[in-house]
């Protein structure tokens, strides 16, 4: 007998009864995106999960806390059942079918009335899959759609909820896979990119042929010159009703002059908004296998800009306090500056055999690290050619990943 083939519905349960009968895994799995819709959810359940019990916070959760009974599906519009008992299950499918209330069943889909389909969303987006019951077939033909979606392959530049203005995209360490889902699809979207040397290059590769690229590294020299010109590009083309990417590695308020382009915009009357990234300080010492922190062994870390030297007049860093403190010390834009800086450090107590670390090219395939103390950390990385980009690490943690063998 052939499978009837099931009618895609978009259920509106806002404000509306949802039951959930059970409180394990699977409920676990559903709760979420029903909390996204903004029905009134009731988990009846013995026992719930310690994420369930997490989610209780919202006010339009309510755990039952019992078994289920007759009557628990009065004036509920859509039930979920989930729990590992079949009784439990076919005297809820069957209460459901007496109220004509849909009812999706875990256990066995040929009992129930609605089925689950694998969905997200992109963009305002819903995008929902049935596959006949082989749910890992759902799954990958809806991540394949989402990734269309995503990369402008499906047309998300004729998108109708394109909105110009400016957008501050942190682009991530390097590896373009660790751009965050909402700055890629703005990159599809786009009119206008203004991209900095740091930023993930191999992304710009995949523009469309009509996307205005502007690298910033080729504008007018002198800091504050370049940064003025950036400014009134950015302006210009969003004042001309342009989608504008501004596109930064790592995170764009970290080191990134990213809030100083937002002020730009903002005495310009220009719509800007920031996309946070993944920023070097953490994630590159991650992927080359340091952790900033560990129990046990650290229990801060302090980020830090070394691209101007401890005696410089414009520095605004207090080198002694952070020579006095003990846990992880990250630097960023310090290779030219680190035999002075580690100097500086040296001479206001932090112990010369500090396990330290020198990262270069962090997260692509170029990647390169060297160790030492920190009294040699500086000549370590000159000897082994060393250069910027690099993420300077210091502290305990890097004799501790050494435990990890890779």
């Amino acid at each position: 007998m052939t499978e009837p083939s099931p009618y895609l519905s978009g259920l509106v349960l806002t404000g509306r009864r949802v039951v959930v009968v059970g409180g394990g895994g699977v409920a676990q799995r559903r709760l979420p995106r029903l909390l996204e819709t903004g029905a009134q959810i009731d988990v009846i359940s013995p026992a719930i999960t310690p994420t369930i019990e997490g989610l209780l916070t919202n006010p339009d959760l309510r755990w039952v806390e019992r078994g289920y009974a007759a009557g628990d599906l009065e004036g509920a519009w859509y039930v979920v059942v989930a729990t590992d008992d079949p009784e439990v299950n076919d005297q809820v499918s069957a209460e459901a079918e007496e109220r004509r209330v849909f009812c999706v069943r875990s256990d066995d889909r040929s009992r129930a009335t609605a089925w689950t389909p694998a969905s997200g969303q992109h963009d305002h987006v819903t995008i929902g899959v049935l596959g006949a019951g082989d749910h890992r077939r759902s799954a990958a033909v809806r991540d394949a759609i989402l990734e269309e979606l995503r990369t402008g392959a499906l047309g998300a530049r004729d998108s109708l909820d394109k909105q110009p203005g400016v957008y501050l995209v942190g682009g991530g360490p390097g590896d373009p896979d660790l751009i965050t889902v909402r700055g890629r699809r703005l990159l599809a979207e786009a009119d206008v990119v203004v991209a900095d040397r740091l930023a993930p290059q191999q992304l710009l590769d995949e523009l469309h042929p009509e996307v205005e690229l502007i690298d910033a590294a080729k504008l007018p020299r002198g800091r504050s010159a370049q940064q003025e010109e950036i400014n009134r590009i950015l302006v210009d083309r969003a004042l001309a009703g342009k989608l504008v990417v501004r596109l930064k590695g790592g995170d764009p308020y970290v080191f990134g002059r990213g809030f100083e382009e937002a002020i730009a915009c903002a005495d310009a009357g220009v719509t800007w908004t920031v996309v946070p990234g993944i920023t070097s300080s953490i994630s590159v010492p991650a992927v080359a296998g340091i952790p900033v922190t560990h129990r046990g062994v650290t229990h801060e870390f302090t980020v830090v800009s070394g691209h101007i030297p401890p005696d410089h007049p414009d520095s605004l860093i207090n080198w002694q306090a952070l020579a006095q403190l003990s846990g992880t010390l990250v630097l960023l834009m310090a290779v030219e500056n680190l035999p002075k800086i580690t100097a500086t450090l040296l001479a206001h107590g932090r112990p010369a055999t500090t396990p330290a670390a020198v990262i270069a090219d962090g997260t692509l395939p170029s990647q390169e690290m060297v160790t030492a103390d920190l009294a040699d950390i500086a000549t370590t990385a000159q000897s082994a050619g060393i250069g910027a980009p690099a993420i300077v690490v210091i502290g305990n943690v890097v004799e501790v990943a050494t435990q990890v063998r890779r």
